[in-house]
Order: C-alpha cells, then sequence, then structure tokens
C-alpha cells in the first residue's frame, strides 16, 4: 500500500480513534483543551514511530513467549523519555498531561500496532505505519480538543508559557461558554457527535456512489 493510501486509510477509514474506537482514555481525558491533545499526539506519534522501529529491528530476536513484555519495556523506554523531556522543557503541558502522559506506556493503539504490524514486517514500512498511525491518533485529538476547548471555554490553544496567558478568545463563546464540554461527560458527548458526524457523512458519501 502507497503511503498516500495508508495515510488516508489511518486518518479517515480506519481512525484508531473513531472507527477502531481504541486509546479512548487519553482521547476523552486529555482533550479538554487543543494544546492538550495536541502535545498527547505528538507524544503519542513520537513513542509510536520510535517503538515501531526498534521492535521491528528486534522481532527476530525477541522469543515468542516473552514478546508482549518485550514490547512494553521498550515503548516504556520511549515514553520515559518523552515524559522526562516535556517535565524539562514544557512543564506547564507535562503537568496539564499528568498521568495520561506514562500511560502511554499501555495505549491500545500503541502497543497493538507493536503486536499487529511492527513485529511482523521490515524497519522502513513499520517506521510508515507508525506515522500514519501517530497522525491519525493526533488528529482525532486535536478535532476533539478544538471543538471541547472552543465550546467549553471559548478559547483556542489556551494556556501558560512561564507566567504569560496565551490562547485566542472567542467573543460570545468566551463569555458564556458551555462549561460541561470540558468536564469528562463533555468529554462522551463530543464523541459521540464526532462518531454520528463520521458516520453520517461516510454513509453519503457511499449513497452517492
Amino acid at each position: 500500500m502507497k503511503f498516500k493510501d495508508r495515510l488516508h486509510s489511518a486518518v479517515l477509514l480506519d481512525n484508531p480513534v473513531f472507527m477502531q474506537t481504541i486509546g479512548l482514555c487519553p482521547s476523552l481525558a486529555t482533550t479538554t483543551s487543543l494544546s492538550n491533545a495536541i502535545g498527547m499526539g505528538l507524544a503519542a506519534t513520537v513513542v509510536l514511530i520510535c517503538s515501531n522501529i526498534v521492535i521491528s529491528l528486534l522481532r527476530k530476536f525477541i522469543p515468542e513467549k516473552v514478546r508482549i513484555a518485550a514490547f512494553i519495556t521498550i515503548i516504556a523506554g520511549f515514553v520515559t523519555i518523552i515524559d522526562l523531556s516535556l517535565q524539562a522543557f514544557i512543564p506547564s503541558l507535562a503537568a496539564s498531561l499528568g498521568l495520561f502522559l506514562p500511560l502511554i506506556v499501555v495505549n491500545c493503539i500503541i502497543l497493538g500496532r507493536a503486536e499487529a504490524y511492527a513485529s511482523k514486517n521490515k524497519v522502513l514500512p513499520s517506521a510508515l505505519d507508525g506515522v500514519c498511525m501517530g497522525i491519525g491518533f493526533t488528529f482525532a485529538l486535536v478535532l476533539m480538543g478544538f471543538f471541547r476547548e472552543l465550546l467549553g471555554a471559548g478559547t483556542i490553544l489556551s494556556g501558560y508559557v512561564g507566567a504569560d496567558k496565551l490562547g485566542i478568545q472567542i467573543p460570545g463563546l468566551y463569555q458564556y461558554p458551555v462549561a460541561m464540554m470540558i468536564l469528562p461527560a463533555g468529554g462522551f458527548l463530543m464523541m459521540g457527535f464526532l462518531l454520528a458526524a463520521i458516520q453520517y457523512l461516510m454513509n453519503k458519501k457511499k449513497g452517492d456512489k
């Protein structure tokens, strides 16, 4: 499969969040703002690419009986690097993501791609698979984070860099936000709305054909 087709599949047709409905815990918990969604998506993508490459390189040397434990150990190593790097260079983002950053270790998307793809394919295809699935995951988080922050806080990309507050305030929504959208219930509602919209568009496209 060509890179373009694989990317199209990972982002739309086989999106890990919207189509496979895996990795929902970080998708619901870390999308209260667009900046959190971008941070989590990029962190997971880096871990996905790096772990796929290493697992593909070692696929012939990892004993079958301990492959899952080996995969988790490799993934945990990269997650630790990302976690410590964010704490050192972007502590505000690391604090916002909290426990969900180290929980990337047991993210079903990353472990699933390691087991289903990287352990059975060469390095370059495995790296491309990590890129595509990471972009698909990030796309889902960004979409949810954008609408939840917009409706729930009336802002876009709000956050702090040092003592400086950043973000764009949307007139009307900023003064009268739907605060529930940045609460846990809002995550489930937004997921439902997006799933319904995606299914409607896909069914409409099939009908047009």
